[in-house]
């Protein structure tokens, strides 16, 4: 487990149809695709899947379609969430179908207290003997936390997405070998990351188009940073762009998925629609979107192909 989290780990996005069903083979077909472009590490109902858009049987379902596509050789780790009783049920579903580790999603509560979060993680790690990941997003723990939360028995590696370098290479230095860090925030964060004690990353871009993320982790592991820069910084327009608000909105990143979606098309695989509350792409975010992923292909071509 630990050594497939050195290295590059893409989210399988849920294809949904014109009616917003669950288009398992295309799911499978992108999965089994991802797999022979070199990525050996995914994560399946994870946030990039719509996970919170998903019912609990549905979360089940994408990722025995997942296991079950791919070779014994990959991990596969499978988003959990929600109330501990719903978090040790949708574990114990996972583990009947062979989920080789637990990915914890980012707490979804108003109010969270950091002694709480670890007594949660804890009440999980019982009711498995499949390893944890821990996703830190959206709230801002101190390093005592991220320290301890390393500590606890049964996690092997924490999805770091905040952006603080600082308190990452603080939270590393405290802890062991034992525990993996992830850049949780993909390809812009990669070298930067590195540097402060990440082994491994998940993927922004490398989503569809995964041989810019093999590169990246191959030029940062051997330290090779004018390459590992050049690299993180074709990445940049597109994963800008999914930083934006879209048409009609406010509200940061609500683009993400789908521009990650319409990546997935413009690369010959299966994006598919997105469910409430995303919105799909406007007419000129998708314009955008495939100037964007023009220059990335071009910029592929000089520095890979």
């Amino acid at each position: 487990m630990r050594e497939h989290l050195r290295g590059v780990a893409a989210g399988l996005l849920t294809p949904f149809d014109d009616d917003l069903d669950i288009e398992h083979d295309e799911l499978a077909a992108n999965a089994t695709t991802l797999y022979d472009e070199g990525i050996r590490t995914f994560l399946a109902s994870a946030n990039i899947s719509e996970y919170h858009s998903l019912s609990q049987q549905e979360r089940v379902d994408v990722t025995e379609t997942a296991v079950d596509a791919l070779p014994s050789d990959v991990c596969v780790l499978a988003g959990v969430g929600g109330s501990t009783a719903g978090a040790r049920e949708l574990i114990e579903a996972y583990d009947r179908i062979g989920v080789d580790a637990m990915m914890i999603m980012p707490p979804d509560h108003t109010y969270v207290h950091e002694r709480g979060l670890l007594r949660y993680y804890e009440k999980l790690a019982e009711a498995s003997s499949a390893p944890l990941v821990p996703y830190v997003k959206g709230f801002d723990p101190s390093i005592g936390y991220l320290r301890d939360l390393a500590g606890l028995d049964g996690v092997v590696g924490i999805k770091y997405a905040i952006e603080d370098a600082v308190k990452l290479g603080a939270a590393a230095s405290a802890t062991g070998d034992d525990v993996v860090w992830v850049d949780g925030l993909a390809e812009p964060f990669a070298v930067s990351f590195w540097n402060e004690g990440i082994e491994g990353f998940s993927a922004g871009v490398s989503n569809f188009r995964p041989e810019v993320g093999l590169e990246l982790f191959d030029a940062l592991t051997e330290e090779n940073w004018e390459r590992a820069r050049e690299l993180r910084n074709i990445c940049l327009p597109y994963q800008n762009f999914r930083d934006r608000t879209g048409q009609n909105n406010s509200l940061d990143g609500a683009i993400s998925v789908p521009a990650v979606k319409k990546g997935l098309e413009l690369a010959g695989l299966h994006g598919g629609g997105v469910r409430e509350p995303i919105r799909p792409l406007s007419a000129e975010d998708e314009r955008q979107a495939e100037e964007l992923y023009d220059q990335l292909d071009d910029d592929i071509k000089r520095l890979i192909d």
